[in-house]
């Protein structure tokens, strides 16, 4: 599974470029919904861990249905279950935008965890069977480069939006993911739609994943990654920002836009580093990267330094995601479906960025920012020695 592929350039299919316009597409319309989500809900007169349980419960029910979402997947097929997710995600924006309450609002996220992961985890199957194997790493790289983007310019239009109102954004939101599934209905016809056809497939059950020890490594990288990534920077990079006097509030903004775009920058060439040199030293430079960056974000008190170690951080991220994907097409195939396996996957990434905003906050909370961060990036670290141990296995 760490073979580097040859170095022969094949096209990438249509049916990839069809994901990667919805991929930007709902990125673009999260974007521009994250920033104003918490004071959605403390608009209905809630205090500020009732806010922030608004973000929470998204990633909590990601977490909690993956499983659901991977044996679906493996009785309807990918395309089936990945325009059921993005119906989902439609529907649980139009209700918040209309929801007459906090609770209601809790509940309406709570169902756009649970279409996001089912969507998330089949798209990662369609890329496990229609990537051509020498280039998973490429159409990983640009599958991600496509949501990066969103998430830059969503949260631009986001600003500009305010002015409408929460409710209008969320509408927005929900319109964006129908023109998304419409994309996927139209143009994603080659993808088998018979859902015999899919299941006719040999499945790769959770068992024999976790039997590899490239998987089990996949895992705990994930988990790393999730913590940092999805977890700390994204909860915790304003606060830090707003807490040191030398940086200030108003450059939270443009840090987390400066480790997106450091990330889609090198995902240009990370993607295709991951095809010819093979996944794993890629992802183990990137894990290197991170962890190192991350040890010591903490402790910035220069702007120039703090906006540098943003761009880094950016970098390195930009080697785990292709070299994963890649990775765990590898382990599945293209000729088999691996819902469970991936849906698992899924899970720990979630996990990860539960636990990593729970515990990293409290940290913070007790011991200051850097501890928090240094804790981070020791994950990160930790997570290079199943891979570590993988090369050994491999070696022997």
């Amino acid at each position: 599974t760490d073979a580097p592929a040859t170095p022969a350039r094949v096209p990438v299919p249509r049916e990839i470029w069809v994901l990667v316009v919805a991929a930007f597409v709902i990125a673009l319309g999260f974007g521009i919904i994250a920033p104003i989500l918490p004071q959605y809900a403390a608009s209905f007169d809630v205090g500020v861990a009732a806010a922030s349980a608004i973000v929470t419960v998204f990633a909590l029910t990601r977490m909690v249905f993956a499983p659901g979402a991977g044996v679906l997947i493996s009785r309807f097929g990918e395309r089936w279950m990945y325009i059921a997710g993005l119906a989902v995600v439609a529907a649980s924006s139009f209700l918040c935008a209309v929801a007459v309450g906090y609770w209601d609002l809790l509940l309406w996220r709570g169902l756009g965890g649970i279409g996001s992961v089912t969507f998330t985890v089949s798209s990662m199957g369609l890329i496990v069977r229609l990537a051509p194997p020498t280039a998973r790493g490429r159409t990983s790289a640009l599958y991600g480069s496509a949501f990066l983007l969103g998430n830059i310019i969503g949260p631009i239009l986001g600003t500009f939006l305010a002015v409408l109102g929460y409710r209008v954004a969320f509408a927005i939101y929900g319109g964006t993911v129908v023109l998304a599934l419409l994309v996927v209905l139209l143009f994603l016809r080659e993808a088998p739609r018979d859902a015999a056809v899919e299941d006719a497939r040999p499945r790769m059950k959770l068992a024999e994943a976790m039997a590899l020890p490239h998987y089990r490594a996949l895992l705990v990288s994930g988990f790393a990654n999730g913590w940092a990534t999805f977890g700390v920077r994204i909860a915790l990079v304003p606060l830090l920002a707003a807490h040191v006097p030398t940086i200030g509030a108003p450059m939270a903004g443009i840090a987390l836009t400066l480790m997106a775009v450091g990330n889609v920058i090198a995902q240009q060439f990370t993607g295709r580093m991951v095809d010819a040199l093979g996944r794993r030293p890629v992802l183990m430079v990137g894990l290197l990267v991170t962890g190192v960056t991350t040890l010591v974000f903490g402790w910035s008190e220069s702007l120039p330094v703090f906006l540098g170690l943003s761009v880094l951080t950016g970098v390195g991220a930009s080697m785990i995601q292709p070299a994963s994907q890649a990775m765990l097409a590898d382990i599945i195939g293209a000729d088999r479906n691996g819902g469970q396996a991936l849906s698992t996957f899924s899970m720990a990434t979630d996990l990860g960025s539960i636990a990593g905003t729970l515990l990293a906050g409290l940290i913070a909370d007790v011991f200051g920012f850097g501890w928090a961060f240094f804790l981070t990036g020791c994950m990160l670290l930790v997570a290079l020695f199943p891979w570590w141990r993988v090369g050994r296995t491999a070696a022997a």
